[in-house]
């Protein structure tokens, strides 16, 4: 190079350091001849300036050994800001170095780098400390000089730039060799060495790098430029391949076909590749780049086939089932991530644990997980095979599930579980023995287990009830069993959905509910009720003489029981009873409610059964009013059936008296009355009952929840709080805080019931919720997304009022962390249902082959749809590429 050659630092040019290159070459911008003479008039400045910055070094270095005696030194460099084209960065933003990698390897930042450590020396490089003045840093213009580094340890001053790229034969220049220390002329001899050639050459070596122009990619260029073509090619393919494998896995469809998925195959048409291959080709016929990939794997796989040569290669489709796999790996670890690092935010969290069978009679355990972050969440977490079904080794079952995902069992404030004995058993139940593992668990009953088997209780109480549901479920399956019967209802019915019968699953909370409603409508109102239809239809199969004899029996018995006046009575008494239960059912299956509600839900239920508990009246009125339509419907389409309007009176058959025997007064009842008595009061006192005994559990923790209902707050501001209150509430809170005594926890409460009016009135309007519905089938329940109105009467309202005036970490910090509890709390495992529900389309009989990682990693697709879908695509091909070091090659630059 030339002697008066200048450098023009590129302020535009693309850096790949995180040292800057700003202002390196900035002195060449000075006129030699310009800077001696403006050096000459200002050399007595100098000095004095000189002299001010040798004092402050001299304090500088005192205070710094003070500090060093303090023990105050940190292992760790904040880069200096540089300046980018989009800005300056921080100090907050400049990336920190750790110092232990140098020390392991014995790094030395102040001498000759190697090749490969070059990022690493520039990273740390320059070192500024503005004890040594800012003067010497910056040129007469105020432009930082980037390439001047200080080394404290000597006290002295570095070229990074020669540093990295001079020989050391090449200059005897003291900023190259032991470091520049004369401070007096410290100006000078700076100046001196950005107008050494040296330097400049350092310089545009460090500008060559820093653009990529390095020897390498100078002879290589067209290689490195067509190298990255490639795998940005790559890349797009790939990310066409996770698209479509996130709509597989949210549809929960099935992603191979059972042949034909070489890549010599997929010219042709008429054969089925799977849905994965399929939506690919589809996808191909309008994408480019990715029609371009297919056409040439195509192309390559026949020219392989034709060779007869068994085995890939190196050649790599990215459509391959072995790649698919690893995608799907990674999407399922990806969800469990996201998920374990919203719980370990969160601090606590509450499990739902409950087992089924799946169609090769392997026995499936759902984990769910319940947390609070701004929104209460419930997260499948993991679907295990289960091995045994004991309690002890549920527990281990559970714990190397958390571990998995780098979650803390001891976190865990509570469980809901269902009634089975290896649950709650008292010693080695799967409750008793967790709470071994995380003390002061609180084990919630499952409420809608509880409550299905209130209804189960009440449905088998008399003879009546049984008969009843018996004959529902029955003619459901009968109508079902055949063609030629469901062709004759479909003929009959008058419905233009054709709604068919429901028979009564035993799993299945609201199925009662569901298949006697459809035949009798609704309490005290017909409408739309299938009853006329049905006996219309089992009138047409008795007289339809080519139906086989046994056939037209069972029909005719069917319909002889459902005209029974004592059939309609009974029907009509428990549809009163689901027109109580059937809503509390359904709020206990919606994901996100709390505690509070669901029992204060619970208690509203038992007291309406219990107004309602001596009224025959009302059932007999309801009875009448379905028996009137029923028997003008049947008029109107021309039958000659009529239903009972009343009891048959049963004759009694009187005792006779022997000699000497002294007769005993015998009671006369009616048959109203005797119904009123053995099976309307029998049946209502059993479900009171029952709701009673299987819902009083946890009687004191649940006390001290209702101090936390808004409701409850114009008494607490009234009479105050007993002295015994929330100190249950507290045992379970101390280990998160050890502030959360029951004193703090009152003197919290008290003040929040005295603000809450003022604080409730700017508030939300809504919240969304995923509430239970009934799908079109009417086969299962799905959770869907809801608006909910903020009542702001709700443990959920206040939550979200506390956290929306940031409350929870200031003023109402232990309050805000019991609300924070009871949210977490579990109050059922309706969650692993409909995790069940999702199994059981997702592993079926066509692909009962799938193996556990793969079906857990499509459980996770299916019930997680939102992280599903926002999971980063540029992540999952990163995490792909490491899978191994041909992928890598193929997708990263």
């Amino acid at each position: 190079m030339s002697g008066n050659r200048r450098i023009s630092p590129s302020w535009e040019r693309p850096l790949v350091s995180p040292l800057k290159i700003g202002s390196i070459g900035l002195a060449h911008h000075i006129d030699e001849e310009g800077e001696k003479e403006e050096q000459q008039e200002k050399a007595e400045q100098k000095k004095e300036e000189e002299q001010e910055e040798g004092k402050q070094q001299e304090k500088a270095e005192q205070e710094e050994q003070e500090q060093e005696d303090n023990g105050t030194r940190t292992k760790t460099v904040t880069v200096q800001p540089v300046q980018t084209e989009a800005g300056s960065k921080t100090g907050e933003d400049a990336p920190r170095i750790d110092l232990n990698r140098a020390e392991d390897e014995g790094f030395d930042f102040y001498t000759r780098p190697a090749s490969k450590d070059l990022d690493f020396f520039f990273s740390y490089h320059p070192q500024q400390p503005t004890r040594k003045g800012t003067t010497i840093y910056h040129t007469k213009d105020g432009i930082m000089r980037k390439w001047l580094t200080y080394c404290k340890k000597e006290n002295s001053l570095y070229c990074t730039v020669c540093l990295a790229y001079a020989k050391p034969s090449a200059s005897e220049s003291a900023f190259i060799k032991g470091g520049m220390t004369a401070w007096k002329h410290v100006h000078q001899r700076i100046e001196e060495h950005e107008r050494n050639q040296v330097h400049r050459d350092s310089a545009e070596a460090y500008f060559m790098m820093a653009s990529q122009a390095d020897i390498v990619s100078l002879l290589s260029g067209k290689q490195v430029s067509l190298h990255r073509d490639q795998v940005r090619k790559k890349r797009q393919v790939m990310d066409r391949v996770i698209e479509v494998i996130k709509v597989i896995g949210k549809c929960g469809l099935s992603y191979r076909g059972t042949k034909f998925e070489a890549a010599y195959t997929w010219d042709n048409i008429a054969v089925d590749h799977g849905n994965f291959l399929e939506m690919i080709l589809l996808l191909s016929k309008f994408d480019v780049s990715l029609q371009e990939h297919v056409n040439e794997c195509v192309q390559k796989s026949q020219s392989l086939n034709k060779t007869g040569v068994k085995g890939r290669g190196s050649f790599v489709t990215l459509l391959s089932k072995t790649s698919v796999n690893k995608v799907i790996d990674v999407i399922s670890h990806l969800i469990k991530e996201s998920i374990s690092r919203e719980v370990r935010q969160a601090g606590m969290f509450s499990l739902q644990i409950d087992t089924t069978q799946d169609i090769t009679s392997t026995d499936q355990c759902a984990v769910i997980l319940r947390y609070v972050t701004d929104v209460v969440h419930e997260k499948l977490i993991g679907v295990v095979d289960c091995e045994s079904s004991t309690g002890e080794y549920f527990v281990e079952l559970l714990k190397k599930t958390l571990a998995k995902v780098d979650i803390e069992l001891r976190n865990c404030v509570g469980n809901s579980t269902d009634g089975a004995a290896n649950m709650q058993g008292q010693y080695k139940g799967f409750s008793a023995l967790l709470a071994s593992e995380s003390p002061n668990q609180v084990h919630i009953w499952c409420y809608a287990h509880v409550l299905n088997l209130v209804l189960g209780d009440t449905t088998s109480a008399v003879i009546e009830s049984a008969s009843l549901f018996s004959i529902v479920n029955d003619v459901a399956v009968f109508i079902k069993d055949s063609y030629k019967r469901m062709k004759m209802w479909e003929e009959v019915s008058d419905d233009k959905r054709h709604r068919r019968l429901s028979p009564i699953g035993e799993t299945r909370w609201w199925a009662k509910d569901q298949a006697l409603s459809k035949i009798f409508g609704c309490f005290g109102n017909p409408d739309n009720a299938l009853y006329v239809d049905l006996i219309l239809t089992l009138k047409r199969i008795v007289e339809d003489m080519s139906i086989k004899a046994h056939v037209r029996a069972r029909a005719k018995g069917y319909m002889e029981s459902l005209l029974k006046h004592e059939t309609v009575l009974t029907a009509q008494l428990f549809l009163r009873i689901f027109e109580i239960t059937s809503p509390l059912s359904r709020y206990l299956q919606t994901s996100g409610m709390d505690l509070i509600t669901a029992h204060r839900l619970v208690m509203g239920a038992q007291d309406s059964l219990k107004s309602c508990n001596r009224d025959m009246d009302g059932v007999t009125k309801a009875a009448n009013i379905f028996v009137k339509w029923a028997n003008k419907e049947l008029e109107e389409n021309g039958s000659k059936e009529v239903v009972q309007g009343a009891l048959p009176e049963k004759k009694i058959r009187k005792k006779k008296s022997m000699p000497g025997e002294v007769a005993e007064e015998e009671h006369s009842l009616n048959t109203e009355d005797q119904y009123r008595i053995k099976v309307h009061n029998v049946i209502l006192d059993t479900v009171t009952q029952s709701i009673h005994a299987r819902y009083s559990a946890n009687g004191a923790l649940y006390d001290d929840f209702a101090c936390l209902d808004p409701r409850n707050f114009g008494t607490l501001r009234d009479r105050g709080l007993p002295s015994e209150s929330l100190k249950q509430l507290s045992k379970c809170l101390l280990r998160f805080d050890e502030r959360a005594t029951s004193g703090r926890l009152n003197a919290e409460l008290c003040s929040l019931a005295n603000q809450w009016e003022r604080l409730k009135l700017p508030h939300l309007e809504s919240y969304t919720v995923r509430a239970a519905e009934e799908t079109e089938d009417g086969e299962d329940m799905e959770l869907n997304n809801t608006s909910c109105t903020s009542c702001k009467d709700c443990a959920i309202c206040v939550y979200h009022i506390l956290s929306k005036y940031n409350l929870l970490t200031d003023a109402y910090h232990v309050i805000g962390l019991a609300y924070k509890f009871l949210l977490t709390l579990s109050f059922s495992q309706v969650a692993c249902e409909r995790t069940f529900s999702t199994l059981k389309y997702v592993k079926n009989r066509l692909r009962s082959t799938l193996t556990q990682e793969r079906l857990e990693a499509f459980m996770l697709m299916c019930t997680e749809k939102e992280i599903l879908m926002t999971l980063d695509n540029d992540g999952v091909i990163d995490r792909v590429a490491e899978s191994s070091k041909l992928l890598q090659s193929l997708l990263v630059m």
